[in-house]
């Protein structure tokens, strides 16, 4: 990410990830780097887009798995394996290091809800350790994204 994109997206974002519940106008005695704001993004993101992926994957019945508006899209089961696989490939790419499952497997593999839900939910648990390991230092770190060096968080916003 570039820097002045990382710096208009904490400009944005900061003030109603940190609001205080103090008087209209009243400043925080330290207020928190543009590090701590980022890392604070990006863990908050990441809760949000796991609780809507899992709970999505829970409450949809196992005959609709199987649905998709039209021919040349995946199935609602296929999407959940792609996030479930795209979930390993960001976080391991943040981590520096190759992903614990190929990428593309599970989409091939988990055919069933079980299977699904079971991938996914392992997929993001392997996925919070990485966000909460997140601090401003080493969210600022860089990790080999091909050829490039890259924020170790670029990732995970990637992924969110």
């Amino acid at each position: 990410m570039r820097p002045i994109v990382i710096n208009v997206l904490v400009s944005m974002l900061a003030a109603p990830a940190f609001a205080q519940s103090g008087r209209p106008g009243q400043v925080p005695p330290h207020p928190p780097s543009a590090g701590a704001v980022l890392v604070r993004i990006a863990q908050n993101a990441w809760a949000g887009a796991k609780r809507n992926i899992v709970e999505s994957a829970d409450q949809m019945p196992e005959a609709d798995y199987s649905y998709k508006p039209v021919d040349t899209v995946r199935t609602f089961g296929q999407i959940l394996s792609h996030v479930a696989d795209s979930n390993y490939f960001y976080c391991a790419r943040s981590k520096g290091e190759a992903p614990p499952v190929p990428d593309g497997t599970l989409e091939k593999t988990a055919t069933t809800k079980a299977a699904i839900v079971k991938a996914l939910r392992e997929s993001v648990a392997y996925c919070d350790t990485v966000y909460a390991a997140l601090t401003p230092t080493s969210a600022a770190e860089t990790v080999k994204a091909g050829d490039n060096q890259i924020p170790r968080v670029q990732p995970l916003f990637s992924n969110v």
